[in-house]
């Protein structure tokens, strides 16, 4: 078992806070209270009447903008259960969990943040990051003052964790607090195996957290998500958002299901109103059985033009491997120069005249560790991915034709040093 103590680890001060409280903590508004409690504009949002018709029409189900002058749940503990009953599969457990063992944020970024501050002392405490992998880890480390542990991932095309280097870093690098793994990995696609994570949780000696960012789990096999795994381990969190499978980006929400120690110091830190009433609408639609089923809709038609594209990609001259997995919406594979080997110069020139001339926006991720002369292609429409194959097949004919390959040592040099990566 794990010698994770919560006490020990998670930084004093927030042990000790007091977190905000409001009236409503103490008497929930049940629709007839006088609400004189908040500083709210008792005669209602600045929205005529008629906006308010039209907006609600296009806003979708349980919006009440008459209601936006009142301050949201600060709990949201509805729109928790619902997250709970679509991850509650017992595919890992046979224990459920429940709205105590959750924090909802804006977007996952904000419990990245969140955990940071709860858990590292700035310009003392470390997280542990495996590149290739989501860049606001490292962003949100460094706006704390936080330094970061680099351990990579196994190379391609696996980008599995390397679970005894991992290990080893936790057991001889001071003052590492947390372990950020994303899974599927953000660019790689790949999976990371159950019992790796475990191997971290296992450690005999490390007192931290494991971070597991399944932003993009809802495209990997059923019974990947590890979220409610958080019922059997003190110390683990497993960072979900509504951005991806659930197409609802716009309205900025992301959940961290926890252990309720945890999820209660997280729940501390926050703004108190942090969710909108719109968002938390929304999200509450989105989650429900009527919204899973859109999304599940939704889900089969990426899974068609992602098995589409990793058939019809290989097929264009220029193009290399297929580096990582096919657990995400998204697939990295390699642009090749003249000579047919992976370049950046290359796939750097293919990112921008797909952009520039042909109105197609990939990433480019040749600067990420492991990943050479590789793009990422999130998976579109049927028309958007029948535009991108002949954009992609066009477009490097005329870089390897042209002169985008043939630059001298210097230009690549230029190319590379001014190549930025998010």
């Amino acid at each position: 078992m794990s010698p994770f103590n919560l006490q020990t680890c998670a930084r004093s001060n927030i042990l000790a806070l007091e977190p905000y409280r409001c009236a409503r903590d103490d008497y929930k508004d049940n629709g007839t209270n006088i609400l004189l409690d908040a500083n709210e504009n008792a005669y209602g949002p600045s929205l005529r009447a008629d906006a308010v018709s039209a907006a609600s029409y296009s806003s979708g189900p349980g919006i009440d903008l008459l209601g936006l002058h009142r301050y949201p749940d600060p709990h949201q503990e509805d729109l928790k259960q619902l997250l709970c009953n679509l991850r509650n599969t017992h595919h890992h457990t046979d224990k459920a969990i429940t709205p105590d063992n959750l924090f909802v944020g804006v977007g996952s970024d904000e419990a990245i943040d969140t955990l940071l501050r709860c858990f590292c002392v700035p310009g003392q405490d470390r997280i542990l990051v495996c590149p290739p992998t989501y860049g606001m880890y490292s962003v949100s480390a460094q706006v704390n003052d936080v330094d970061l542990v680099k351990v990579p991932l196994l190379p391609a095309p696996g980008f599995g964790l390397d679970t005894e280097k991992v290990t080893a870093a936790l057991s001889n690098e001071k003052n590492v607090k947390l372990v950020y793994v994303c899974s599927p990995g953000n660019p790689t696609g790949t999976l990371i195996a159950k019992e790796d994570v475990k191997a971290i949780l296992e450690h005999p000696t490390w007192n931290g957290v494991v971070v597991v960012d399944e932003a993009y789990i809802d495209f990997a096999p059923e019974g990947a998500s590890l979220a409610e795994w958080v019922a059997e381990w003190p110390n683990l969190v497993v960072m979900q958002t509504m951005s991806k499978a659930f197409g609802m980006a716009g309205i900025r929400l992301g959940a961290a299901f926890t252990s309720p120690p945890i999820a209660r110091l997280l729940n501390s830190l926050k703004a108190p109103y942090n969710i909108s009433s719109p968002t938390s609408a929304l999200a509450s639609y989105a989650v429900s059985k009527e919204g899973i089923s859109t999304m599940r809709a939704n889900l089969a038609k990426l899974v068609k033009q992602r098995e589409r594209l990793i058939e019809e990609i290989p097929k264009i001259k220029g193009v290399g491997r297929l580096r990582g997995g096919t657990a995400g919406n998204y697939l990295l594979y390699e642009i090749l120069n003249a000579q047919g080997e992976p370049d950046n110069v290359a796939a750097l020139a293919v990112y921008e005249k797909l952009a520039e001339n042909r109105g197609v926006v990939v990433r480019f991720r040749g600067k990420e560790h492991g990943c050479l002369g590789c793009l990422r292609i999130t998976v579109g429409t049927e028309e958007e991915v029948t535009r991108f194959l002949a954009a992609l097949k066009t477009t490097i004919a005329e870089v390897n034709g042209g002169n985008s390959v043939a630059a001298s040592n210097e230009e690549k040099k230029e190319v590379e040093a001014n190549s930025i990566v998010s």
